[in-house]
């Protein structure tokens, strides 16, 4: 059977840039760059070089067609998501959703009554899908 094959996974910097990415979809370096400039101190070519290394390992793709190349994200929001959690689950947590769920609650400073509630809908409905 073939190993389905790994994908790389994001460091934090790129994780910032996929980010953008993801809410504004398509985007020049400039853009990418101008956003993240909104929230700390970021320089164009910082952000050039993440995103042609980004390029390389397969995390975005590049269109070259115009004198300023357009990036997109090329593995979606929720499966990057999925990919980092596994790897922490596997990591942190020796393999146990149940540890992972245990210390997010217990870390959390306030889980109001309501997220609680639909924590346990989610939770049946998971266990329902399951039989």
């Amino acid at each position: 059977m073939k190993k389905k094959a790994q994908l790389p996974r994001p460091t934090e910097a790129e994780l910032e840039i996929l980010g953008v990415l993801w809410e504004r979809g398509a985007s020049t370096v400039r853009d990418v760059a101008d956003v993240l400039g909104e929230q700390r101190e970021i320089g164009y070519t910082t952000v050039l070089k993440l995103m042609q290394i980004m390029d390389a390992k397969g995390l975005v793709t590049r269109d070259e067609a115009n004198r300023a190349h357009i990036y997109k994200a090329r593995i979606p929001r929720d499966q990057t998501q999925k990919q980092l959690l596994n790897h922490l689950v596997e990591r942190a947590f020796g393999g146990s959703a149940m540890q992972l769920v245990q210390q997010a609650l217990a870390s959390a400073d306030k889980v109001s009554p309501e997220e609680l509630a639909e924590i346990r809908k989610m939770l049946d409905g998971f266990e329902r899908s399951k039989k």
